[in-house]
């Protein structure tokens, strides 16, 4: 399917609207399963009386989960078809979530965290990949915006959990509960995803797909950009304690702060690529990053401190969502290279709060940050990666030629 559009407009049929609100409803709730748990881990460990040792490794189970799942994902779409494979594991995410609560010891928590983050990256990937073809579809950038309903998701999620903890809401209660509601939303919100059209000929993925050099490219901008979002939601609450004698309350409003301006950008982020292309808004939004940085690093001050974080969180807000839809332009199938991405960035967030915790005790929390205002430098000068190709495949909304490219391009489905 080929659409072609010239000077900015598109027109916009019915049908496709309906198939971006699905995919953004899609978004929310896989915001909202993520936001729910981390609240009841406390209620979780109190439940099965589990030491700091025993949590820590169930807590590492849906990593692994996640990392065994993620390059698989592409070849399970491509066997049932895309639209089938996002609504089952969308709701097999939703359902899942009331099973840690349940295990009745150590052993099932870990069986049922690790079946969390398969569902987890699976579903991450599949939903990511269908999301860049109804970006092609409208024929106009989304990825930024369905990001951000992502954390809208996540943030009302986790506002719900921390309310239910406060008031001793049994876990197994909460999470049932949302597991119910969460579950009808996805099924409900994937009644509108876009139908299956295989193209024909088109390869099988492979049984693990390892990225290639186009999209190692693109995960070195993606790997630097979570890193940076990652330890600074892990770090700013306790950077703004140690560093500025900041109270317990503005200490907690800085974790606020920066996830709200990610979330407000995120939600922006769509009319930037539209008017910039997507590597000049990386590019622009590491310099802003950068000057978060180096505040953070200066500040002695709490709002000093809050500032700096908070344009950590603008700088860094879009890089994720257009590093998935440059990939699926660079991969040998869209679903291989949002694969290959997601894994790298996934990796980057689960390191990314050890490396500065460990950098932070070693030397000090300003070395730490200075530390993550290079990686975000780096990702700064690496945003090139998210060009168009030059030849040989169509420019996506999301890589969208830069200005003083031609105006026209051809989006085609794959």
């Amino acid at each position: 399917m080929h659409l072609r559009h010239s000077g900015g407009t598109t027109p916009r049929a019915p049908r496709k609207s309906r198939e971006h609100r699905a995919i953004g409803v899609i978004f929310i709730a896989h915001g909202a399963v993520a936001g729910t748990l981390a609240t009841r881990i406390p209620w979780i460990q109190d439940h099965l009386g589990l030491s700091p040792t025993v949590l820590g490794l169930a807590l590492l189970c849906p990593s692994v989960g996640a990392f065994t799942g993620m390059p698989t994902a592409s070849r399970v779409a491509h066997r049932i078809g895309e639209r089938r494979a996002v609504r089952l594991l969308i709701a097999a995410w939703c359902a899942i979530i009331a099973l840690p609560a349940l295990a009745p010891a150590p052993g099932w928590l870990f069986a049922a965290m690790l079946l969390y983050g398969t569902a987890a990256g699976m579903s991450d990937v599949v939903m990511n990949s269908h999301a860049v073809a109804v970006e092609r579809a409208i024929g106009r950038p989304v990825m930024s915006g369905l990001h951000g309903l992502w954390c809208v998701g996540s943030l009302a999620a986790g506002g719900v959990g921390i309310l239910a903890a406060h008031h001793g809401v049994d876990a197994r209660l909460h999470l049932g509960l949302v597991a119910a509601v969460l579950l009808g939303v996805g099924v409900a919100g994937g009644r509108g995803l876009l139908p299956d059209r295989p193209a024909a000929g088109a390869p099988a993925p492979r049984r693990f797909a390892l990225p290639n050099r186009a999209v190692l490219a693109i995960g070195l901008v993606g790997f630097c950009g979570t890193f940076a979002e990652g330890a600074s939601a892990d770090w700013t609450a306790v950077y703004l304690t140690e560093v500025t004698d900041a109270g317990p309350g503005l200490a907690a409003a800085s974790f606020t702060v920066f996830m709200t301006c990610m979330a407000a950008t995120r939600l922006a982020g769509d009319r930037l690529v539209r008017r910039l292309g997507a590597a000049k808004v990386v590019r622009c939004g590491g310099g802003v990053a950068v000057l978060g940085g180096v505040l953070v690093v200066a500040a002695r001050a709490p709002w000093t401190a809050i500032a700096g974080f908070a344009l950590i969180g603008v700088g860094v807000a879009t890089v994720v969502p257009l590093v998935f839809a440059a990939a699926a332009d660079r991969g040998a199938t869209p679903g291989e290279g949002v694969a290959g991405v997601a894994t790298i960035t996934y990796l980057s967030g689960l390191t990314a709060p050890a490396v500065t915790g460990w950098t932070a005790g070693t030397l000090s929390y300003p070395a730490a940050f200075a530390m993550i205002t290079c990686i975000v430098a780096v990702m700064t000068v690496s945003a090139g990666a998210l060009r168009p190709r030059p030849s040989g495949g169509a420019a996506t909304p999301a890589t969208r030629p830069e200005p003083s490219e031609s105006p026209t391009l051809t989006a085609q489905d794959r």
